[in-house]
């Protein structure tokens, strides 16, 4: 998540899901909340990866109705993109 989620409910939420929160506190947050600048970088190749799945149609209207069926497209793009 961005800055824009930066809000004590949405970490607490999180915690409670015992997902660690990797999200930078904005600038105006009065106590600053550190937080995995690795692991948030990563963040980027993921949503990158989103991105170029979304390129394609099927994933992104999700034509399937079948969870399985709409799994094996985002596999099949996933290995299209791979070899592009």
């Amino acid at each position: 998540m961005d800055k824009a989620y930066d809000s004590d409910e949405i970490r607490a939420n999180l915690k409670q899901q015992k997902i660690k929160p990797v999200i930078p506190t904005k600038s105006n947050r009065k106590k600053q909340i550190r937080h995995d600048k690795k692991l948030y970088g990563q963040r980027n190749c993921v949503e990158r990866l989103v991105g170029k799945l979304k390129q394609f149609r099927a994933v992104a209207t999700r034509y399937e109705k079948l969870a399985c069926m709409f799994l094996a497209i985002i596999h099949l793009v996933a290995a299209f993109v791979m070899v592009r």
